[in-house]
């Protein structure tokens, strides 16, 4: 870090892992005193150092402080310097996660199957940025094999450098969709921030290992086409690296390319519980796989968690078992039975148009009463939001959605596509007004579908429908 002591440390003191947030912040470990856009962590380091911390790493000493402290003349630069560091001495090998929608979920699955043949860790949550990939890798214990992380973005740029600091020996691209196309749109409007997105997400190759595997889903174009440009800018090696990329696709059609060779077929729900049944496929093997997770959107993460485990050696037959174990997290696709006799489907952790609308037709799939579908805003969308959320509109009401309700500003388009095509429609300015007033319009055997993007803060909507369903 090239950082100069101020004080002592006790002999033979290390550090074990950091922190960024003087509220989290654990014994042994160093605290990197960021200065953010609303404060400044100079002012939480007499806390951190008094909770425990080895020592804090701070550009401008705070002289109050009791406790040993580093300074430097840029903390955030420090951190990735450290992080270089650690991962040069580090044994493990990295597998890397990044797409638009699924990466969490994806995260969370692979370190699952790889955990059948190495000792795995893998990033808490969704830390997967200049700030929360640090953090990750920096925690890991030293008899760790394989570490299994999110690397996101939210600009052009982000990602290679994420990429670079990680070094990944095997990267899973799960999708490209219209997300943060306001960041990312140009004179050509939001096909061309799709586009755009589909370079930034390319950015994960930067770091990736000479040697390093490719796994990426042939159904989704724009993955095929950063891959194919990826490999195309390679000559000198073009057809080694064409051999490490292993293709997957839940159902691919008949003379598709590029061909997967990992795939999910016969796919029929679950008996009795959410979750869908289906043959995976690798080459001349198979075996069924029975994943307890709702809709068809996780049996395509869980293909591109199977492709990576399986090209990296775990058996097909463990891959298939450790499959039937995952469980949902909250609002990621989690089903729910409320002791009101409705069916939550909360899927409101985060949304784009895509997404939305797979969501809306695996929630139709689930028997009940009626389909209701409570739908917050998605954001980050530019100059196309009123024609995406429009669309989702008319999708819900295509399915059969009974009701379709819209929290939000943005959602006033949705609303009205819905209601044009013959769905009943209630709309809530924010997502106060929808806690205090959705519960009341749902009933005994519905089936509830929430989703909208982070920002929404639909969770408090769920949080009202639980309590609500409780009583």
């Amino acid at each position: 870090m090239n950082g100069c002591l101020i004080g002592e440390l006790e002999t033979g003191a290390w550090y074990q892992g950091a922190a960024i947030d003087s509220r989290r912040v654990e014994a042994g470990e160093l605290f990197f005193a960021l200065a953010g856009e609303r404060t400044d962590g100079h002012r939480f380091v007499p806390g951190a150092l008094a909770a425990g911390a080895a020592a804090a790493v701070v550009a401008d000493p705070v002289h109050e402080a009791a406790g040993c402290q580093i300074r430097v003349d840029d903390v955030t630069a420090a951190l990735h310097d450290l992080t270089r560091d650690h991962r040069r001495r580090l044994g493990a090998r990295v597998a890397s996660v990044t797409g638009s929608a699924g990466k969490t979920t994806t995260k969370d699955l692979l370190a699952l199957l790889l955990g059948e043949c190495w000792r795995v860790h893998k990033s808490p949550g969704n830390l997967n940025n200049l700030l929360g990939f640090p953090l990750t890798l920096l925690a890991v214990d030293e008899d760790c094999e394989w570490l299994v992380a999110e690397m996101g973005m939210s600009v052009p740029g982000e990602l290679a450098a994420v990429s670079r600091l990680g070094r990944p020996d095997a990267a899973v691209f799960t999708n490209v969709r219209p997300a943060h196309l306001a960041g990312f749109e140009r004179e050509g409007g939001a096909a061309a921030g799709v586009e755009a997105i589909a370079r930034a997400k390319a950015e994960l190759l930067e770091g990736l290992a000479p040697d390093g595997l490719i796994v990426a889903n042939a159904g989704n174009p724009h993955v095929v086409g950063l891959v194919e440009r990826y490999l195309a800018a390679r000559p000198e090696d073009g057809g080694a690296a064409a051999g490490r990329v292993v293709w997957y696709e839940v159902e691919p059609a008949a003379g598709r390319t590029p061909v997967a060779e990992v795939t999910a077929h016969d796919l029929e729900p679950l008996a009795g519980k959410p979750g869908t049944r289906f043959v995976l496929g690798w080459g001349a093997e198979s075996a069924i796989v029975e994943l307890p997770l709702h809709g068809r959107v996780n049996v395509e993460n869980f293909l591109a968690a199977a492709a990576c485990a399986l090209r990296l050696g775990v058996p097909i037959g463990r891959v298939a078992a450790a499959g039937g174990r995952p469980t949902s997290a909250p609002g990621r696709g989690e089903v729910v039975s409320l002791a009101s006799g409705a069916t939550l489907v909360d899927d409101s952790y985060n949304s784009n148009p895509e997404a939305a609308q797979l969501a809306l037709q695996a929630a139709r799939q689930l028997d009940g009463r009626r389909h209701v579908a409570i739908l917050g805003e998605m954001l980050e969308l530019g100059s196309a939001e009123g024609r995406y959320h429009r669309e989702v509109g008319g999708a819900a009401a295509e399915l059969g959605f009974d009701l379709v309700v819209g929290v939000g500003p943005l959602t006033a388009d949705l609303v009205a596509a819905a209601a044009a095509g013959g769905a009943q429609t209630v709309w809530f300015e924010n997502p106060r007004a929808a806690r205090a007033g959705a519960p009341a319009l749902i009933g005994d055997g519905d089936v509830v579908l929430v989703k909208g993007s982070r920002g929404s803060a639909l969770e408090h909507v769920v949080a009202a429908l639980r309590q609500e369903g409780a009583n």
